[in-house]
């Protein structure tokens, strides 16, 4: 399918994971892609992969819980291209720690990336949507923020925040023809679900492929999606098919709130 020909498609999070999924099927779609991300180099290579594809690519360094590199990204895109039809809030950072041991930094550098860095991005992007009369926005929560899990406060309260803040954004833009939406992706197998693991086996007394075997019997597929999985929802969220849907938290979870 090449649903997003000549179509602009920004992607914080590219480089790796769910963020790096989105950004090539946007690109295998038709779509120019900005990948933004804080890891120069995997975002680069992202940047590399999205151009193989046909379509044109920016890599942009951004650290999206700064408003500052959040403006200069979108206006580097708006440059480039003079327009943006997808946003895709993929950057995010987790921890797996019990309650009692969360520091206040901890806590406060999650949310800043979690929730402050998709309001960041909401902000920056609608003016310019609004203006196009157009437009797509796709903020990645988490099944996290519908139900949670020992050791993840922060991370649910953050996810369960970016629900709230789509809802919000749909309400203001719905009059202008721009649709948002959160997908609420399940347990995915990612470098950082990889990495919590890494930390949460041993805390439970187990390996981190253990770890990984146990989540996975979470849903009633008995399995961890792959990032491709959660990039055609949220193409499918970007596109015409999808237009009449918004405000809406998209479970993407194998079943696991159904068992």
């Amino acid at each position: 399918m090449q649903r997003f020909v000549n179509q602009v498609a920004v992607i914080s999070g590219a480089s790796s994971g769910i963020g790096q999924a989105c950004a090539l099927r946007f690109a295998q779609e038709g779509a120019h892609v900005a990948c933004l991300d804080i890891d120069e180099q995997a975002n680069a290579e992202t940047a590399v992969q999205c151009r193989a594809c046909g379509p044109e690519a920016l890599a942009l360094r951004c650290n999206v819980a700064d408003k500052e590199t959040v403006a200069a990204a979108v206006t580097a895109v708006m440059e480039k291209w003079g327009r943006i039809d997808v946003l895709v809030t993929a950057a995010g950072i987790t921890a797996s720690t019990p309650l009692s041991e969360v520091t206040l930094d901890s806590w406060n550098r999650l949310l800043a990336v979690n929730l402050t860095g998709v309001f960041l991005c909401n902000q920056a992007v609608a003016p310019i949507m609004l203006a196009q009369q157009s437009g797509s926005i796709i903020n990645l929560s988490s099944m996290a923020g519908k139900t949670s899990w020992p050791a993840t406060a922060a991370y649910s309260a953050s996810k369960s925040g970016v629900i709230g803040l789509t809802r919000s954004v749909a309400m203001e833009l719905a009059p202008y023809g721009v649709t948002v939406n959160a997908v609420c992706p399940g347990h995915v197998l990612t470098p950082m679900m990889q990495r919590v693991a890494e930390k949460a086996g041993p805390r439970d007394g187990m390996t981190a492929e253990a770890w990984l075997q146990m989540r996975a019997q979470d849903c009633p597929q008995k399995r961890m999606a792959e990032p491709w999985e959660i990039a055609g929802i949220v193409a499918f969220l970007a596109s015409n098919d999808a237009r009449y849907i918004t405000g809406q938290a998209i479970e993407a979870d194998g079943g696991m709130v159904m068992s």
